[in-house]
């Protein structure tokens, strides 16, 4: 039996990945929403929040404005911030914890911090297995059973992108932190600012930890597909 069978038989895998990822998405999109509503009491806009928090933490950082809609990043190859247009020039609690959240990744590069070297160091065997994985089990599923090797590296490849998200989520969660730090003991934000910042950051938080657990159903799922295959063809 082919790919699409075991695959249909082992969708249940996903179920609570899919739902833990829908409600972590209308969470964060919720979350957001409200605080793009309230602006900060010193009218700093997410680009100057970004600046300033990466300043105080010790980064030498250039901000720029990038298209669509919460795609902000941090580039540590020229330490360059990228903010969305809802955040760069928004003066919003939300902008500006979503700014300082970026702010905090320079802070980790500036400083060392070792997940993030260890997730940087990760990112070109992941993009391989998160390109090859599939293709190649499904071509292993596809041919006899004697080729049933293939399926094992593609899962052994895809183990590589499960990797990546669990080294992925504490390094957000750290880069979080310093954020919330640093505007705390900055001055930049007050205390119900504050709450608000972290709330839009633990919801963004949230994302991270549903992708790291829909990476580690679809491997349980795929290696649940390799044990049935192998079961069905004795």
């Amino acid at each position: 039996m082919g790919f699409y069978y075991y695959n249909y038989q082992t969708m249940l895998y996903l179920l609570p990945a899919i739902l833990l990822t829908l409600y972590a998405q209308v969470k964060l999109n919720s979350t957001f929403r409200k605080y793009s509503q309230i602006p900060t009491s010193k009218g700093l806009t997410g680009a100057q929040a970004a600046q300033e928090v990466a300043r105080l933490g010790g980064a030498n950082i250039v901000v720029r404005q990038i298209g669509g809609n919460l795609t902000d990043n941090f580039d540590p190859r020229n330490n360059t911030i990228s903010l969305s247009q809802s955040v760069y020039g928004n003066t919003s609690i939300a902008a500006v914890g979503v700014a300082a959240h970026e702010a905090g990744h320079s802070i980790q590069n500036a400083q060392g911090y070792l997940p993030n070297k260890i997730r940087s160091a990760l990112v070109p065997v992941t993009q391989v297995g998160s390109r090859a994985s599939i293709p190649m089990i499904i071509i292993g599923l596809i041919l006899p059973v004697q080729y049933s090797f293939i399926v094992d590296i593609g899962i052994l490849l895809f183990g590589l992108v499960v990797l990546f998200q669990f080294v992925t989520l504490p390094v957000e969660l750290n880069a979080s932190r310093r954020a919330l730090k640093v505007l705390d003991e900055g001055g930049i934000l007050d205390g119900p600012e504050l709450i608000g910042a972290q709330k839009v950051l633990w919801a963004a938080a949230l994302t991270y930890l549903a992708a790291s657990f829909t990476a580690l159903m679809q491997l349980l799922r795929l290696l649940a597909i390799s044990g049935s295959r192998r079961g069905n063809d004795r």
